[in-house]
This record gives structure tokens, C-alpha cells and sequence, in this order.
């Protein structure tokens, strides 16, 4: 293994463990609040039980995310020295936003875990609530260094330098709101039908207790409306990568020559004539770029973004289509929690979402290169000289190979049981 690939492999690894804890921050809090509120109005002492586990799995998480956040703001300096001696003055803003966001969470959050008989319940209400804008804020300041890198604004380049750098121009680029609003809602419809298809199962098995029947009956409230409208801010995102990025979508739909009317390939090689062109431009005859433009060294790995973009696509709609099951269901006054066709999909759609999210950001990246500030620098050229880095990277590994069983081990303990 080559150091490059070594450390875009630990960048890899660090990026697809951190995701997951980031999703469950942005998410997790709104649960807790919507099960405080519930119990508030209701005084049913099941809500308070859901609030205050959902509280403990959202402490463990915050506790873990940080450490692997931590880890990789490291990583960037010290395998990317390159790219963060030019996108540093630029990506400080956003990240430094993000660090008070996260100090915001962590405030509220042990107001939140340890005020429930020492605040009053409003002030306990808003504590929830501020601890679930601050998780929100936290991933969208990090969307914004991301969709950066995507759409580099700010600057200008001279003798490979930059000068007139304006961070504000830099945070507003125009890949922050299509990827910002994308990367939201995906982390509220993975942790809402994550935690409705976990419940689901249990109803499943026979437990069709209040607390399984609550439970489901919030992560759906979170999750459906997330994922109903994902496909929506889907095709705000891939129409804004086929106008910034076209050799990005191209990979995404294995394009090699360009051409009008293009089609979109499902799968090995099924074509839908017209389709590609009507989704990304609106017009069925649309000119859409294939890699054939650009030189092939300038490729991403076509066939992995391919094959990504086809998970989130088929993942996320099937939890559209679930959300908008829910929906009729509940327009029709069934019982949801009675409702065992419909708890079997729930049930089934339990990873799909932060499959989807790891997919996405697969096609994100990987689209990208070799490009690590698109159209500016390479990846190869950003990368540390140091030799070895295959050894950092098999110990990150194994270590979050090990953190992972024991997190999941705390919130099963924790939550479920």
C-alpha cells in the first residue's frame, strides 16, 4: 500500500466511524426533546423513561464523537500539511463556528442530563432543545469546510499561493446549501427510522409494549417527514453537481461520452433513455458531460462512485416510500404499532439510512478526486512526505474496531434494555 493510500484510507476509516456519531448527534437530541415535551403535557411517565434514555445514548455518543472528531482534525494537519497550509486561513471559520456549536451541546447537555430536579421544566425544555440546535449547527459548520472543498471560494490563486483570502466569501460557497440541507435531513431520517425500525422489531417479537408503541411512534415522527423530503433536496444536489461539478456526476452515472438526451444507469448496465439529462438540467435533451472531456488521470474511481450513489439512491428511497407508507397509515387512523406488514419494512429499513449516509459521502469524496480542493489541488500533492503511514492507519483501525463493539455494547445496555 502506498502512503497516499494509506492515508486516504485512515482518512476513510475515521471519516465513515466519525459519520455515524455525527448523524446520531444531530438527531438524537430532537427525539429526547419531542419525549420531554410528550411527557410534560401528558405527565405519562413512559415519555420521562424515553427522554432519559435517549439522553444517555445522546452522552455516550457526544462523549465518543468528540474523541474521533478530535482525531480527525489531526489527521488533516498532520497528514494533509499541504492542504492545510492553503485551506486553513479559509476552513479556520467554519471550523472554529463548529467548535462553539459543539461547546454549546456540550453545555446543555450536562444541564440537560443532571438539571432534571434542580431547573424548572421549561428551562429543562430549552436545554434540550439548545442541545439539539447545537448538534445541527456542529454539522452544518462542517458541511460548510466540505462543500468548500467542492466549490472553492474566497481567494485568489497566485503562484500556487493564495492571497486575497475573504472567509466569509469561503463559507458562503455555493455548495453549502444544497450539501447542508442534504446531510440534515439524511441525519434525521437514519436516526428516526433507525430508532422506529429497532422498536418496530421489538413489536415484532411479541413486546408490544407502551414504551415500544411511544417509541416507534417518535422515531417516525422524526423520520418519515425526513425522508419523504430527502429525495427532494437530492435533486437540488445532483442538478447543482451537474452545473459545479459535471465530471463528479458523470462517475455517478457511469457517463463516458458526452452527449444529449443522456440516460441514467441503474445497476450493471440498465439504461433509462432521456433520464439523465430531464433530472440534472429539466430538459430531456439537455447536453450532459461525460468523462470523456476531461483527461482520464482527472478520473475518480468511476465504478466505486457509481456503485455508491446507487446504494444511497435505492436505500433512500426505499425509507421514502416507508415514510409515505406511515404517512397513509396515519391519514387512515390505523394503528401503526399493530400494523405487521408495515412494522416488517420499518424493521428492514433499520440500517438502510446510515448506509445511505455512508454511501453518499462515499460518492461525495471519491467524486471529488483526484481532487482534494476541486480544480485547485491534488490530493497526491497535499499528502504528508512522511514514510510509514500504513502503521497509523491499521492501529486506527483496530481501534475503532474495538470502540465499536463496546459503544454499541453501552447503548444497547443503556437504551434498549
Amino acid at each position: 500500500m502506498s502512503d497516499l493510500l494509506a492515508a486516504r484510507s485512515q482518512m476513510a476509516v475515521s471519516l465513515a466511524f466519525h459519520i455515524v456519531f455525527a448523524v446520531i448527534g444531530i438527531a438524537m437530541p430532537v427525539l429526547m426533546v419531542i419525549a420531554e415535551r410528550r411527557w410534560q403535557r401528558s405527565g405519562d411517565p413512559i415519555y420521562l423513561d424515553l427522554a432519559k434514555r435517549w439522553a444517555r445514548g445522546t452522552a455516550i455518543l457526544f462523549a465518543v464523537g468528540a474523541v474521533s472528531g478530535t482525531v480527525l482534525s489531526f489527521e488533516l494537519g498532520l497528514l494533509w500539511p499541504r492542504f492545510m497550509e492553503l485551506a486553513g486561513p479559509l476552513v479556520g471559520m467554519p471550523f472554529s463556528l463548529e467548535g462553539f456549536a459543539f461547546f454549546t451541546e456540550a453545555i446543555f447537555l450536562g444541564v440537560y442530563l443532571y438539571g432534571w430536579e434542580r431547573v424548572p421544566p421549561r428551562a429543562h425544555l430549552i436545554a434540550g432543545v439548545l442541545v439539539a440546535a447545537g448538534g445541527v449547527a456542529s454539522g452544518i459548520f462542517v458541511v460548510i469546510a466540505n462543500a468548500w472543498m467542492n466549490t472553492p471560494t474566497g481567494f485568489t490563486l497566485a503562484g500556487g499561493n493564495f492571497t486575497d483570502i475573504d472567509p466569509i466569501a469561503a463559507m458562503r460557497t455555493p455548495a453549502a446549501l444544497p450539501q447542508a440541507l442534504h446531510m440534515t435531513l439524511a441525519a434525521y431520517a437514519a436516526l428516526g427510522m433507525a430508532v422506529a425500525g429497532i422498536h418496530a422489531f421489538l413489536l415484532l417479537r411479541g413486546r408490544t409494549t407502551a414504551f415500544n408503541r411511544k417509541a416507534l411512534a417518535i422515531g417516525l415522527l422524526v423520520g418519515a417527514p425526513a425522508a419523504v423530503l430527502q429525495p427532494f433536496s437530492g435533486d437540488i444536489a445532483a442538478r447543482f453537481v451537474a452545473r459545479r461539478q459535471p465530471v463528479k456526476l458523470a462517475a455517478m452515472e457511469m457517463l463516458y461520452e458526452t452527449r444529449s438526451g443522456a440516460p441514467i444507469t441503474l445497476g450493471p448496465g440498465i439504461k433509462i433513455p432521456y433520464a439523465l439529462s430531464l433530472l440534472a438540467f429539466h430538459d430531456p435533451h439537455a447536453v450532459v458531460q461525460g468523462l470523456d472531456r476531461v483527461p482520464r488521470d482527472e478520473w475518480p474511481n468511476v465504478t466505486l462512485v457509481h456503485v455508491s450513489f446507487d446504494v444511497m439512491v435505492t436505500l433512500g428511497t426505499y425509507l421514502a416510500l416507508v415514510g409515505l407508507w406511515a404517512g397513509w397509515l396515519t391519514l387512515r387512523k390505523r394503528d401503526l404499532a399493530a400494523h405487521r406488514p408495515f412494522l416488517r419494512a420499518v424493521a428492514i429499513g433499520t440500517p438502510c439510512g446510515f448506509i445511505a449516509v455512508e454511501a453518499g459521502w462515499m460518492v461525495t469524496e471519491l467524486g471529488r478526486q483526484p481532487w482534494v480542493i476541486y480544480g485547485v489541488l491534488k490530493t497526491a500533492d497535499a499528502v504528508t512526505p512522511m514514510p510509514g503511514l500504513i502503521v497509523p492507519f491499521t492501529t486506527i483501525t483496530l481501534v475503532y474496531c474495538g470502540l465499536a463493539v463496546i459503544v454499541t455494547r453501552l447503548l444497547y445496555r443503556q437504551i434498549v434494555q
